[in-house]
């Protein structure tokens, strides 16, 4: 197993790494819209933080020497289902091969974000 961190996406919230490379995948942590400099959530509507969170999830995949095109799932949490349609214009613009996915609603996320993003990928 390989731990990936990187400095471009938002560290840990908590005792658990950004991701983990292990038999040929990357496994990505929920991603949030923390900016990663300031630690704050980036912008106030489903778009501008589902493009902060997709953002982070890219930098993260990066890091691990791989990109989008390479994501075989992904897990989508909501604070709201009624923003799905909304959610799925920004998430088409990147995950162009159009991976697996689930997405759900959720209670509450993280620093009251309204999205969280979470990859597995081929390394």
């Amino acid at each position: 197993m390989k731990v990936i961190s990187t400095k471009s996406a938002p560290a840990a919230i908590g005792p658990y790494s950004q991701a983990i490379v292990a038999n040929g995948f990357i496994y990505t942590s929920g991603q949030i819209p923390l900016n990663p400099e300031t630690g704050a959530i980036e912008g106030t509507t489903i778009e501008e933080q589902s493009e902060q969170a997709i953002k982070n999830l890219g930098e993260i995949l990066k890091a691990a020497g791989t990109d989008f095109s390479k994501v075989v799932k992904t897990t989508c949490f909501l604070a709201d289902i009624k923003d799905f349609s909304t959610f799925n214009s920004v998430y088409e613009k990147y995950f162009v091969s159009k991976p697996a996915r689930s997405c759900f609603e959720v209670s509450a996320l993280p620093k009251n974000a309204l999205v969280e993003i979470e990859a597995v990928a081929l390394a």
